[in-house]
């Protein structure tokens, strides 16, 4: 049974990560590995993506303010594109996935993977484009590096930041777009998670113990997309690079010599 102090702690895990470049899902999976909670799996990630979709939400009020009073905006049709990548495999593949992020086999090679496109994003030169700037082509291109992301450890934020600086959005828009992009990518997995809960039957878990999960989650995602934008402004994305690599590291070996 999930208790409350476990409920924040994994929630905390999935505010901060979910916008810092080291992949939520995998830690969340190592968190429940933690605590021997593999069968809370569904109905608890449900809750705590939950949680860091209303951190967004209460962040980008403005831009969904202006999205509802004008539904038909630039801004909408950027999110709507960005998000065709990963509707599309996220639908073709959504067999596969589930089943690789149930065993967790990969998990430790992806956070490997991971880092490298943290490292080498730093060698991308400094872009120029803000908001106003960003094309249909950009978010294409960028929701298909968030599309990457449905393997457990592979970062979303990671990848969608480094695919702005790559389409030579500058780092502030970068990390401003990547978190607005990932609100429709975290409703749709919520809504998914939600309907296969209704589908299969939830597990046993206390209400008191899933809000005090969506709160830590969403109160710890809302100081981490605000930290984050400020953060990759001035900074470097080697330091997560590195920890991800170790985390990697450590998973591989704990998983070949049969301790996980």
């Amino acid at each position: 049974m999930l208790t409350k102090l476990e409920a924040l702690i994994l929630g905390i895990i999935q505010g901060l990560t979910e916008f810092l470049p080291i992949s939520s899902t995998g830690h969340l999976y190592l968190g429940r590995n933690l605590f021997g909670l593999q069968e809370a799996g569904l109905l608890l990630d449900t809750m705590l993506h939950v949680g860091t979709l209303l951190a967004v939400f209460v962040f980008y009020k403005d831009e969904f303010m202006k999205i509802i009073k004008n539904p038909f905006s630039k801004l909408t049709f950027l999110l709507l594109v960005g998000t065709i990548p990963a509707v599309v495999i996220g639908l073709l593949f959504k067999n596969y996935f589930e089943e690789i992020s149930k065993t967790g086999a990969t998990i430790g090679w992806e956070f490997l993977i991971t880092g490298i496109f943290l490292w080498f994003a730093d060698s991308i030169k400094n872009g120029y484009k803000k908001m106003d700037d960003i094309s249909y082509a950009d978010a294409f291109i960028i929701g298909t590096f968030q599309a990457a992301a449905i393997f457990p450890a592979i970062s979303r934020s990671g990848m969608t930041i480094v695919a702005a600086l790559w389409r030579k959005l500058d780092r502030e828009t970068a990390a401003y777009f990547s978190f607005l992009l990932s609100t429709p990518a975290i409703a749709g997995a919520v809504i998914l998670q939600s309907l296969d809960l209704v589908s299969g039957g939830g597990e046993e878990i206390s209400l008191s113990a899933l809000l005090v999960g969506i709160a830590s989650s969403a109160i710890f995602g809302y100081f981490a997309v605000r930290w984050m934008i400020g953060f990759l402004k001035k900074h470097s994305l080697k330091p997560f690079a590195i920890y991800v690599w170790v985390l990697g590291a450590a998973v591989l070996f704990f998983q070949f010599t049969g301790k996980f």
